[in-house]
């Protein structure tokens, strides 16, 4: 298992922003030291609920030249990954669960230049992402079960963030579902690289701060 220092990452969900002002709440939390962007691409199918497509992340993208990582909660990824990362997405993630050729849509995505992802639910064990580690520079782990923003972090799911370390998993590790400064330094002694946070930095005030309390949790 490495013993290497990993720095922390924060990366707001724009799920959790205002988007009738968008530009403006993107600016403000990279301003107030964001590492990334967090974009959820929800289908309607894979989980219960719709959000937005590439011509978002296209808009997105037109407004920023930071890191837009796109989570998408699809059923049939190989038929949009492509387009998204034409949109402008730096690193796109689908779910080991689906029933689409998993293999098939990471190599899309690597072909393409972009950094590939695999995404595990809350009750997807760590080694159905096994087969895909080689190909996938991020592991996404679901502290909560996808769909809806505002759920509480399932502590449960850190043995999975373990478990890779124990396997050398030499990408990112990401994670995503009720982040909040009680929670940020769990996830990281478990090994976490990037905390991904809705609500504990939209839902402020002041998202420099928010941003602030986070990292420092985490340190």
């Amino acid at each position: 298992m490495s013993t290497a220092v990993r720095a922390v990452k924060i990366a707001p969900s724009l799920l959790s922003a205002d988007f009738a002002r968008l530009d403006t709440e993107i600016h403000d939390v990279l301003e107030g030291g964001a590492d990334l962007l967090h974009l959820d691409v929800m289908d309607g199918h894979f989980v219960p609920n719709i959000t937005f497509g590439p011509p978002v992340v296209k808009s997105i993208r037109g407004c920023t030249d930071a890191v837009l990582d796109c989570h998408l909660m699809i059923s049939d990824p190989t038929k949009y990954v492509e387009a998204f990362c034409d949109a402008g997405a730096d690193w796109v993630s689908i779910h080991a669960e689906v029933d689409d050729d998993v293999d098939q849509a990471l190599d899309m995505i690597l072909a393409k230049g972009k950094r590939a992802g695999i995404v595990l639910n809350p009750d997807t064990p760590v080694e159905k992402a096994a087969p895909y580690l080689e190909k996938c520079g991020l592991v996404l782990i679901m502290s909560v079960f996808p769909g809806f923003g505002g759920q509480s972090f399932i502590p449960d799911v850190l043995d999975k963030v373990r478990a890779l370390r124990q396997m050398d998993y030499a990408g990112e590790i990401s994670i995503d579902g009720g982040i909040a400064e009680a929670t940020a330094p769990q996830a990281v002694e478990a090994g976490v690289d990037i905390l991904v946070a809705g609500t504990a930095v939209f839902g402020q005030d002041n998202r420099k701060a928010a941003i602030e309390t986070l990292r420092g949790a985490a340190a």
